[in-house]
């Protein structure tokens, strides 16, 4: 995923955690809320220490940027997006991850093309 594409200022990450939708799966939670920037998606990526050992929480991030990659473009614009990793992410694959990812960007009706990765 680009650098311009992240959620990387420690306000921003507030932002969103505190008035921000979440949704939950197994693998990953999405919390999303509109952006302050309108013509592009931020994500922001977390995992924190219940996930694991920092090789772990590494691990965890990595699959969810590379997931997130192959979906920026489908997603809609204007959004500000944090994905925090539960301990499960770290044993699952990368289509896995992309499932998961894919079902929560359903639900919270951000997806703009329908995207089915095998």
């Amino acid at each position: 995923m680009q650098r311009r594409f992240r959620l990387s200022r420690s306000e921003d990450f507030k932002r969103v955690r505190r008035t921000g939708k979440s949704y939950a799966h197994p693998l990953v939670v999405l919390v999303v809320q509109a952006s302050e920037i309108k013509e592009n998606t931020r994500v922001g990526i977390a995992a924190g220490k219940t996930t694991g050992n920092a090789v772990s929480r590494n691990r965890a991030k990595r699959l969810l940027r590379e997931a997130m990659r192959n979906l920026m473009p489908s997603i809609a614009s204007g959004w500000d997006l944090i994905l925090i990793a539960r301990p499960a992410l770290v044993t699952a694959t990368l289509a896995d991850t992309r499932s998961a990812l894919t079902t929560l960007l359903k639900r919270a009706q951000l997806l703009s093309v329908d995207e089915s990765f095998g």
